[in-house]
């Protein structure tokens, strides 16, 4: 069991040692996994972790490291030792924590841990991924095998603290669901999945819910075809649409901009896509994925506007980044264990717009809808955009055909101003989500 005391008592050693300055987090997480596939138990994982990331300032020289051994002997060793990694490194004029006035003062009750999660057993856990396999594995006859279900729960407890003397903790809990079922016909096998991800227990969408939408996306990708390369309207589904904007925040956050690696530098205040984007980061969301009660370096989250009807109003910015760029933190530093912090968003989200995804389709006469993008082919620094994708072909308003081996090409400058409509379906499933989204005109690349 995790403590406070044990975060005092480190803080206590680095004065000793004679560090200007430092900073910890301290992490218990109790893992379980249960998969099944073909209604049979396949694997089962259970891991619970102590881990403590300690860094250290001799004033602007600096080095951070962990450890899983909490004793007292392990913790004065790897002070000791970081004490030694930092008085080695080079001096940084932007090194150091934040001013100790910007520290949270309270600490919100964000209603992130769910303790039904205590009592949740394997038994429970694979009892709800046989449901959603078999709710899959039922639905049609031409699913015909499947990669298997998994159900998997996270249960957190994080202390951070800081010799500004800040000290804070929060207990915060994870739960999914995934199905993966392959459908068959004559022409070939097609895989698809659907998932579910919360908080709570409560908000995970039912099993036979998950197997059904697996078992009707699996199905629907039998008898794809391929298309000829031209220049068309196309539209993003929520998750797709998602994997966009995360390459949007990757542009946004500090160590892209203060390295001169992306596209939107110097662009504050500047319009940088359509008047139908508005962005916003909010770690304040009561029960959100993304959410926290402070950053990774005590600072409070907060609500943060990206973008405002398609003018850039901010970047996503931790200390160290703030300072490089000669701006301040947005209260968006990220933390691992072992690492430095990094600016990183929460509840990153594209708002809804007034428009059902059905009436999106509808206004494309001949188009592409996208249900999954593979592979990573961005520039940041040139916006330049390229991936794989699979989705339908658009005919004057439905959903005609499935397609594959297609790539879609663009830029994202030109990509984000040529937005014409955003959906109202925006589901916070993930800590980056958007609405279905349709994009005038870009390249599809066929045969």
């Amino acid at each position: 069991m995790i403590s406070q005391q044990i975060v005092e008592e480190v803080l206590q050693e680095t004065k000793r040692k004679g560090a200007s300055a430092a900073d910890l987090v301290l992490i218990e997480n109790e893992l379980v996994s249960a998969q099944v596939r073909l209604r049979e138990t396949d694997t089962l994982r259970s891991a619970k972790e102590f881990r403590l990331g300690l860094r250290l300032f001799f004033d602007k020289r600096s080095a951070t490291s962990s450890t899983s051994d909490l004793s007292r002997e392990s913790l004065a060793r790897l002070v000791e030792d970081t004490a030694v990694l930092a008085k080695a490194t080079a001096h940084d004029d932007c090194s150091g924590l934040p001013a100790a006035e910007e520290c949270a003062t309270s600490i919100p009750d964000l209603h992130l841990y769910d303790p039904d999660g205590e009592t949740l057993t394997v038994k429970d856990q694979l009892d709800r991924a046989r449901a959603a396999e078999d709710a899959a594995l039922t639905y049609d006859s031409r699913i015909t095998n499947s990669e298997g279900a998994e159900f998997t729960s996270n249960l957190y407890r994080i202390i951070y603290g800081n010799s500004q003397g800040f000290v804070g903790q929060y207990r915060s809990s994870t739960f999914s669901l995934a199905v993966a079922p392959i459908a068959s016909a004559e022409d070939g096998m097609q895989r698809d999945h659907w998932y579910s991800r919360a908080r709570h227990l409560s908000a995970l969408e039912p099993p036979e819910a998950i197997g059904k939408r697996a078992a009707e996306r699996a199905l629907g990708r039998l008898g794809a075809r391929k298309i000829k390369t031209q220049e068309v309207p196309v539209v993003f589904d929520p998750e797709t649409a998602a994997n966009l904007m995360r390459i949007v925040c990757g542009a946004l956050c500090g160590p892209a901009l203060y390295r001169g690696a992306s596209f939107l530098v110097g662009k504050l205040g500047e319009r940088i896509a359509a008047e139908t984007v508005t962005v916003y980061d909010d770690g304040t969301l009561p029960g959100h994925l993304g959410s926290k009660p402070f950053d990774g370096e005590g600072l409070p989250t907060r609500r943060n506007a990206v973008i405002e009807h398609g003018v850039l109003r901010s970047y996503l910015l931790d200390s160290y980044s703030a300072r490089k760029l000669g701006m301040k933190s947005t209260g968006s530093a990220s933390r691992g264990v072992g690492d430095l912090p990094t600016a990183w968003p929460t509840n990153f989200y594209l708002q809804a717009g007034p428009y059902e995804s059905s009436e999106i389709i509808r206004s494309v006469d001949a188009g592409l809808y996208v249900t999954e993008l593979i592979g990573f082919g961005v520039n940041l620094v040139t916006g330049d955009y390229s991936q794989g994708a699979v989705g339908f072909w658009i005919e004057k308003g439905e959903l005609a055909y499935p397609v594959h081996e297609i790539t879609i090409a663009g830029n994202l400058k030109e990509m984000l101003s040529g937005i014409e409509m955003v959906g109202s379906d925006l589901s916070f499933r993930q800590s980056v989500v958007a609405p279905t989204l349709k994009i005038g005109r870009m390249t599809v690349a066929g045969h």
